[in-house]
């Protein structure tokens, strides 16, 4: 295909390990004939699968790039049966900026599949990945955290699919990722996601979320950098079997799931992620912050379960997300 400004500057099918950019170019007022320069390795060793992993989908979410760094410089050839694309920090403007959507064109790249060859700068990623790097993918893994605004338990999900078989090798992927938690879930916001594209081509699919805040702890690194290893194990391309330790199983079946914020103002948390709740008990309530003696907003559970996700900065917007209840298979 030849409708992508991008280019690679290196060999995407070759032996070997190879460490480069895709390259687009981006006439700007700091730099007339610029480019922006998306760092991509490709470690690919005889015949087998191929695996796609990315992270930096998101630009403030970071245990899946430090993971993919490490795998992208210690891997080598020998290791591999198959192929490897890694993409660390495939939104590379919005990471550079630390921010979950671009700088360059306010585009959230995970609402934007499959993106546009004449689009704005993140659709013509987007459009590069959905079009040159899935569809020879047999696996995909694509790193999320929380970001600036949320924290999760740290999870790897798989989603409900019309197609059983396929969803049945997502799950399988998703449980040989192994993170503590590990979650069957039903999205409620498909339009334009990373995910949606990657399914409908018919691959396989896991994605994670594996804390948030803002930043990365030496327990998700840890998580995301076994995970990895763990998938390609699955996939067949690293030799050995997944390490394998206990996880929880969760269920996300519909809606009922999320909580969000109906009032602005102050919130106190009064479950922690982690903490079973029951249907109509309060995860949160959100005191005004703008005068004193009014009575604060209660923030219900709208189902039983465990609390696995939780807004982050202390002072929330009407619509803002407050909490997720996941239910335990």
């Amino acid at each position: 295909m030849s409708d992508s400004a991008i280019t690679p500057t290196i060999p995407l099918d070759a032996q070997g390990v190879h460490h480069g950019f895709l390259k687009l170019p981006f006439s700007r007022d700091d730099s007339a004939w610029g480019s922006v320069m998306v760092p991509i390795t490709v470690i690919a060793n005889g015949e087998g699968p191929t695996a796609l992993l990315t992270g930096g989908n998101h630009g403030d979410e970071y245990e899946g790039p430090i993971a993919l760094q490490d795998l992208a410089c210690s891997l080598k050839p020998s290791e591999v049966t198959g192929r490897i694309i890694i993409l660390p920090m495939m939104n590379t403007p919005a990471f550079a900026a630390g921010k979950r959507c671009s700088p360059i064109d306010g585009v959230n790249m995970n609402r934007c599949f499959p993106g546009r060859a004449d689009g704005s700068v993140t659709e013509k990623i987007a459009h590069y990945i959905a079009t040159r790097l899935v569809p020879p993918a047999d696996i995909v893994l694509d790193f999320h955290s929380g970001g600036q605004t949320l924290d999760f338990l740290p999870y790897a999900a798989a989603h409900v699919l019309d197609n059983k078989t396929q969803e049945d090798a997502c799950m399988a992927a998703m449980q040989a990722f192994n993170a503590p938690y590990s979650v069957r879930m039903l999205e409620i916001d498909l339009v334009g996601m990373f995910d949606t594209e990657v399914e409908g081509q018919g691959k396989v699919f896991v994605t994670t979320e594996l804390g948030g805040a803002g930043t990365a702890t030496a327990r998700s690194v840890a998580i995301a950098r076994k995970g990895a290893r763990n998938l390609l194990r699955h996939a067949g391309i690293l030799s050995g079997a997944p390490q394998i330790e206990e996880t929880v199983q969760l269920d996300m079946p519909d809606e009922r799931c999320f909580q969000f914020a109906l009032e602005p103002g102050l919130i106190e948390y009064q479950a922690d992620l982690g903490d079973e709740v029951r249907e109509g008990q309060p995860i949160a309530r959100i005191w005004r912050s703008d005068r004193t003696g009014a009575a604060p907003v209660p923030c219900l559970a709208r189902r039983d379960g465990i609390l696995a996700a939780r807004h982050v900065p202390g002072l929330v917007k009407m619509g803002d997300f407050v909490g997720l209840v996941a239910e335990r298979l």
